[in-house]
């Protein structure tokens, strides 16, 4: 798993708690804030299909939003002792 991108928008609960999620399982993520940017979100819609936040992808594959994210079997990253 290199590179997550995660569109959401500054009030949506399901944005932070997949953002919670990921930080939870040490996973570095590109956050792109859409909630002011209409090229960005045609961007999330065109690369998604969807129109709802968060849109979640990995290595450039749209995994869904946070439903899925929490279905996947994510490693966790070990931590430094």
């Amino acid at each position: 798993m290199d590179h997550i991108e995660i569109y959401s928008t500054s009030h949506c609960p399901w944005c932070s708690r997949a953002k919670t999620l990921l930080r939870e399982r040490g996973l570095d993520f590109e956050e792109i804030d859409i909630t002011t940017d209409q090229a960005r979100a045609q961007d999330m819609v065109s690369r998604s299909g969807r129109r709802t936040v968060p849109q979640i992808f990995i290595d450039g594959e749209p995994i869904g939003g946070y439903d899925e994210l929490a279905r996947m079997d994510l490693p966790q990253r070990p931590t430094s002792p």
